[in-house]
Formats: structure tokens, sequence, C-alpha cells
């Protein structure tokens, strides 16, 4: 019944997603066309659009029009997406491939990924300001303050950071936990607060969904890495054993592969609970947990 759930939700997003990005990046008829084509190769068409389900599955849940709330996800994946493009670059990891197809400064060049994942960035901050689709100031400032934490040096871009210095130190199980509370975790969990703001729930009303947000965040990253150690580059669609090969202290390495794989279930089964308050609205999240451990790519 969950995986009916969740492939249907899966599908459901992933359309909504595309023609969502597809009228937000119409191609200009000047010499920006070059741009807008980059934006549009890396951000439609590819992704498990994990980050606006959560939203739109937690929008929901509070009983949040759905189209708002696809359309506030879609931020969310821009900078998702506009991560990936720098993350992809020779100055970081260095990939030739990402969603089973070249990486965008492959396909294109450096200079346009770089302003490609710039331009995705401001398109997410954009997308969020629209008065006239989030009337309410409050709503609209609290989603960017939101969003912005969660990109920035307390979140996303903070966490690259730690995981480049990786690279050159050994870390301990403390700090490749708090390594990923940021590089993974914080757009997961924003995905899931942005929702809640969506629903006007109050700061004590969300404790429940930001446990249960902080958990799947440390399954999922504990899942990616049991991939690099174990999984198929095909089906991936992207470079494997990258980390292994680099030194890299993960999760895998530190614990072993199988108590890593038994600490993911354990925080699944714990963010499931986390939504005990909940009755069946909630499936669609619960449903989301699990994947989180079982998928394969």
């Amino acid at each position: 019944m969950s995986e009916n759930l969740l492939g249907q939700a899966l599908e459901r997003i992933a359309t909504e997603v595309d023609v969502c990005l597809d009228a937000l990046l119409p191609l200009p008829g000047d010499a920006r066309a070059r741009l807008v084509e980059a934006m549009r190769y890396a951000a439609i068409g590819g992704g498990k659009r994990m980050r606006p389900l959560l939203c739109a599955a937690t929008a929901e849940m509070l009983a949040v029009d759905r189209e708002l709330a696809v359309r506030v996800g879609c931020s969310i994946e821009a900078i998702h997406v506009y991560s990936l493009i720098h993350d992809d670059l020779p100055c970081m990891d260095d990939d030739d491939m990402r969603h089973g197809k070249p990486t965008l400064h492959r396909e294109y060049d450096e200079a346009t990924a770089v302003l490609a994942g710039d331009s995705l960035h401001a398109l997410a901050f954009e997308i969020l300001s629209d008065a006239s689709r989030i009337p309410d100031p409050f709503t609209r400032a609290e989603l960017v303050a939101c969003l912005a934490k969660a990109s920035g040096a307390q979140g996303m871009a903070g966490g690259q950071m730690m995981d480049i210095v990786a690279e050159e130190r050994e870390f301990d199980l403390h700090t490749v936990t708090r390594l990923q509370q940021l590089k993974t975790g914080a757009l997961l969990a924003a995905s899931v607060e942005m929702g809640a703001i969506l629903a006007h729930l109050p700061e004590e009303g969300r404790k429940s969904l930001r446990h249960y947000a902080h958990d799947i965040g440390l399954a999922f990253q504990i899942a990616d890495d049991l991939l690099d150690h174990e999984g198929d580059e095909e089906l991936a669609g992207k470079a494997l054993r990258k980390d292994e090969a680099a030194g890299k202290s993960t999760f895998v390495s530190l614990l072993g592969a199988e108590r890593a794989r038994e600490q993911a279930r354990a925080l699944v089964d714990q963010a499931i609970g986390h939504l005990d308050q909940y009755g069946s609205e909630a499936d669609l999240l619960r449903a989301v947990a699990r994947f989180v451990v079982e998928r394969k790519k």
C-alpha cells in the first residue's frame, strides 16, 4: 500500500515540478538563451524530487493549497540543483555524470555552469518573494529566512566546506554527523519546515515535524553512503566510491556497512514515531521515511 502511495506521489511531484520549472524558465530571445537552456538542462527532467515532495506532502497534510506548496517546493529544488551544478565542477568534485547524463559543465562549459547555478539560487528567492502568489508578507519573510539559513554557511554550504576539509582530516562520528546534518539534512529539514510555514503552524506545533525531518535527513545520508559503498553506478547515474578513494570518513567507514544499515533503519523507525499525533493524512510522510533506506539510487 505504502509503495503504491509513494510511487504515485513520486510520479506526480516529478511532473508538477517539471511543469512549474518549465513555466518559470522561458527561453529569452537574446544572448541569454544559452544560460536559460543550461538552467533547464540541469533542473528539468531529473532527480528524485525528494525536497519538493517533502514540502508538498507536509503542506497537503496540513490542508495547504497543492499548487502553492509545489511552487514553494520548486524554490527548494532550485537551491538543490544549483548546489549539484557547483558540486560537480572541476574545482569541487569534478564529476562527469549526473542523473545519467553529462554534468552541466561537460555539456556546456564551466562559466555557463557557474552562472546557471547562480541564477537558480536567485530563482529560488524570486519564487518565495512573489507577493502575487504568497500575499502574506510574514509568510514570505519566514520562507525566505528558512531557505536562506538552510542554504548558507549554517546549512548546506557549511556542510560542503566541511566535506572538502574531510579530504585532509580524519573526522570522528560526531563530526561526520554534524557535516551531514548541514550538507544534506538542512535542505531536507527546510522542505518539511516550509510546508509547515505555509500552513501557518506555530513554532510549538512544529517540534514533531522537525524531529521527523532531522531523523530522515541523517537516514538519507547513511543510505547515500551505503549506495556509494556498494551501489551500482549505472543505476545511480553517477560515479560511486569516490569518498573511499579520497579517504573521507563516512558513516560506512566509521560504523561498517551492517551497523550503518541498522542505524539508518532505527532512524527511520524513530522518524515515523514522531508522526504518531497524525493519522492517515501523514501516510505519505511515513512512506517517504521508509523509502529513504530502501532506495537503490
